[in-house]
């Protein structure tokens, strides 16, 4: 059997929990854990065996779950009479490589949910920037941005995005209105080599080339900042540059039906491990916790 169908042993311990206690914040209290770890730890479990456990909101059991209950007591209990199972175990170490402003934008922002949920683990955050071969190649777990395209690792995608124009409020009021996609001709589009305007001009109907004067940036995030800075136009992705929008330091171009604003980016953000890390509970637990975090 492949352990990584095998569920953590603190989701199986929390399903046990809930199903005696029939009360969330009693197993909270009994686990010294949050509320919601033990929401999400019960949801977990069920996602892995495919089956749903309790039936009703006063935490009754499915039939289902009667039967599974047995098997979980029973396996807890082998446990429990093995030579120093009441020792405690040390914290598992997991290692993850996270490009910058995905971490900032979507990560560092749930990452209290996790760790809420997990406190056996300790995590170690790592900068990876695999475009210009910054990789932490000691790392566990692999956040990437690209095309998918990974021979040498395992990986499902995490979340994909839509691109859109953005600057600053001042830039704006100096250099708008921008009601058509033609509109920029002329105006400083910053550059990325993680974001190139050839997509977002191709979908406009544009025929002009990929910009090669301007500030150019290796980071969205630094691409975002210089943007909020009224250094020029960025395309940047929706869902990265969420913090500027929602602070106001960046605003989207264009409010006609002329301007089309948003145009899925050709690349996706993907959660990547070397073959066989999934044999290891934790990271499956921040696999699965990420997988539903970000959808």
């Amino acid at each position: 059997m492949s352990t990584a169908r095998i569920p953590p042993i603190q989701c199986l311990l929390t399903f046990e929990a809930l199903a005696r206690l029939r009360s969330v914040t009693q197993t909270a209290e009994e686990l010294c854990v949050t509320p919601s770890a033990v929401s999400h730890r019960v949801k977990q479990l069920e996602q892995i065996i495919g089956t749903k456990l309790f039936g009703r909101a006063d935490f009754s059991l499915t039939v289902e779950g009667v039967a599974y209950l047995a098997h979980v007591r029973e396996g807890l209990a082998m446990l429990q009479r093995f030579p120093g199972a009441g020792s405690q175990p040390g914290k598992r170490k997991l290692r993850l490589a996270v490009t910058p402003t995905f971490a900032r934008s979507i990560l560092i922002p749930r990452l209290r949910q996790f760790t809420e949920a997990y406190p056996e683990i300790d995590l170690t955050l790592q900068v990876s920037i695999p475009l210009l071969d910054v990789v932490a190649e000691d790392a566990d777990l692999f956040v990437r941005f690209g095309t998918g395209r990974y021979a040498d690792l395992e990986h499902v995608c995490l979340l994909k995005d839509e691109i859109t124009p953005l600057a600053s409020p001042a830039f704006v009021r100096e250099h708008g209105p921008f009601e058509h996609a033609t509109d920029l001709e002329g105006e400083p589009l910053l550059r990325s080599p993680l974001e190139p305007w050839r997509t977002w001009f191709a979908a406009n109907t544009l025929d002009w080339p990929e910009p090669v004067d301007g500030s150019q940036f290796n980071d969205i995030g630094l691409m975002c900042d210089g943007a909020a800075a009224g250094m020029g136009i960025a395309l940047t992705r929706l869902k990265l540059a969420h913090p500027w929008l929602d602070r106001g330091t960046l605003v989207r171009l264009g409010h006609s039906t002329c301007f089309m604003a948003n145009v899925p980016s050709p690349h996706a953000h993907y959660l990547c491990w070397r073959t066989g890390m999934m044999e290891r509970w934790e990271c499956v637990a921040f696999a699965d916790w990420l997988k539903q975090s970000v959808s």
